[in-house]
């Protein structure tokens, strides 16, 4: 691994190049190197450390549009999984000496740990302006000397993995032990908030592969199945939304981000991206049953169509404030549901925390032999 070099103590240059032939040329920190990824951006005040470490960011470089990142270090009590899952890091400045009495490691220290590449001292307004009108693009991140021209022409060229679900997962089950309910845990890409709040409510939980047929989910004869959030195109995960569609009506459901879309999917609904997705902590979401609006926390780059949802069994439940796009349905007939924001998140406000304890009452109400939720 590379680490941090200075000349006379000035930071070595970076350069972050877009496909669109935009050259963005900024100063270096964390690890160096070279890496391409989809460039997306997070509007977080705070947070760097779950962005860092939430497997839904894989294959990205992620840029954060608050001014200044890392001020208040590092704890592993944060962190969303156990590694950092970025391409690369863009911020216009970051704190070299963070303060904060929970602190652990600076923010540079866990880049460099992590191997992610950092840049600094660039116009993120610009940058996040550029994809805002032009949408999310592939990008390279850089340390090295080749010029501009070659690396346009080489972020034009490379091919994003599309395989982003199949590099999080977990490899094989685990179970995590409660007195509570048992949960089957999809794992698309989970954070620790999700498991968290599943044992805050001593459910018994067990974690398996994205890969899991509904026979193998059977078998552990779960009172609840949940799918987590997770990175990439839906659409990728045929197997996956085959396993849910023929587990609807056998057991209770709950999706989450990546989850919801699977399930929408199953339904028979359909997913597009967003030209800039939804990342942050301070998205408005409207309950269409009770009109209450909450402010929540998102990573996504697809969302269900409205549209789609009229041939389905599916019932719209939330929606986005700010461009009226899908952010909750529920089955008709069966006991499932699905959110595209994080109610495990808790970005301030924890009054999206409710949707876990309705995923505790719709299994006790299944398991008494109701088949509705509501």
């Amino acid at each position: 691994m590379n680490v941090i070099k200075k000349t006379g103590g000035e930071r070595l240059k970076a350069r972050l190049v877009l496909e669109d032939g935009s050259v963005f040329v900024g100063k270096h920190f964390g690890a160096s190197g070279e890496s391409l990824g989809e460039v997306v951006f997070n509007t977080g005040m705070t947070g760097y450390q779950e962005v860092l470490t939430d497997p839904s960011y894989c294959e990205q470089i992620v840029t954060m549009t608050y001014p200044l990142i890392g001020n208040y270090g590092c704890t592993v009590n944060d962190f969303e999984s156990t590694r950092s899952h970025v391409r690369g890091f863009v911020v216009r400045e970051f704190a070299e000496a963070p303060s904060h009495y929970s602190s652990q490691f600076s923010m540079e220290e866990y880049l460099i740990r992590e191997n992610v590449i950092g840049i600094a001292e660039i116009d993120t307004r610009k940058l996040t302006r550029t994809l805002r009108v032009h949408g999310t693009m592939r990008g390279l991140l850089t340390t090295g000397e080749e010029p501009d021209e070659v690396l346009i022409e080489r972020v034009r060229s490379c091919e994003l993995p599309r395989d982003q679900v199949a590099q999080v997962t977990t490899k094989a089950p685990y179970r995590l032990p409660g007195e509570g309910k048992r949960v089957v845990l999809l794992d698309l890409g989970t954070k620790m908030g999700v498991i968290r709040s599943l044992r805050s409510r001593s459910c018994d939980i067990i974690v398996l592969p994205a890969s899991a047929s509904a026979q193998e989910i059977l078998a552990w004869r779960p009172q609840g199945l949940m799918m987590s959030n997770g990175p990439g195109n839906p659409e990728d995960l045929p197997d996956t939304v085959a396993s849910v569609r023929a587990l609807l009506g056998q057991v209770p459901m709950f999706g989450i981000c990546m989850g919801h879309q699977v399930l929408s999917l199953a339904c028979g609904a359909k997913t597009e991206k967003l030209t800039f997705g939804h990342r942050g902590v301070n998205h408005p979401v409207k309950d269409l049953k009770t009109s209450r609006v909450y402010m929540t926390s998102q990573n996504h780059g697809y969302v269900v169509t409205v549209d789609s949802l009229a041939k389905t069994d599916l019932e719209l439940t939330h929606t986005n404030q700010n461009d009226q796009s899908v952010e909750g349905v529920r089955h008709k007939f069966v006991p499932a549901y699905s959110v595209q924001y994080h109610p495990e998140a808790k970005p301030g406000p924890d009054d999206s925390d409710y949707l876990f304890d309705e995923f505790i009452g719709m299994m006790e109400r299944f398991a008494e032999g109701g088949k509705r939720h509501a």
